[in-house]
């Protein structure tokens, strides 16, 4: 049974972006692959060597994490006691590159042939210099791009486009003179 109220429409949505349209797709081929390739090579040897493959992958992946995590942690020792004794922090030209060699560790612990041939090439220090240049081009363009404000004006304008998040800029202004309440008030409608 209908009414005469009409029912409210929600606003359009804004368009869904390239990447969180297409990423899903590209896990989805990506596992299925790594699958592939991993009978692909059961069926040319044996499972026991995809087994030996894979469980060389863990190994080799959890020492560089942990090797680069110790360097990483060993660096950041150094600039903290460097600091406390008042001397100013010397420049380590290869210190750089532990989160890039914990990234390769990661890949290399994922089950799978293809992450562990990302993995072993993020090792490599030429592909982590041209990694870490492309990241550091792309978040300085991102950084350009991005309109100055503080943190709460991001959020604020966050909350205006969602659906509910609407946010009203005004100021309360009260006409009667005393502030004491003058009876119940009647609940706020939406």
């Amino acid at each position: 049974m209908t009414t005469g109220a009409q029912t409210p429409r929600s606003p359009a949505r804004p368009p869904r972006s390239r990447l969180r349209t297409f990423l899903p797709l590209g896990v989805a081929a990506w596992l299925v692959l790594e699958i592939w390739l991993l009978t692909v090579v059961a069926g040319a040897s044996s499972g026991f060597v995809v087994f030996l493959l894979l469980v060389a992958g863990i190994v080799l992946g959890s020492v560089v994490i942990k090797a680069a995590g110790r360097r990483a942690f060993r660096n950041l020792t150094r600039t903290v006691q460097q600091q406390q004794s008042g001397l100013p922090p010397e420049a380590r030209p290869n210190s750089e590159g532990n989160g890039l060699m914990m990234l390769g560790g990661l890949l290399l612990i994922l089950p799978g042939l293809i992450s562990d041939a990302l993995g072993l090439l993020m090792l490599l220090p030429p592909v982590q210099k041209a990694v870490s240049r492309y990241a550091e081009r792309t978040v300085e363009r991102k950084l350009r791009e991005a309109r100055p404000g503080t943190l709460g004006d991001a959020f604020r304008q966050a909350r205006m486009h969602q659906p509910d998040g609407k946010v009203v800029q005004g100021e309360v202004v009260r006409d009667d003179p005393d502030d004491a309440p003058q009876g119940p008030r009647p609940p706020l409608a939406r």
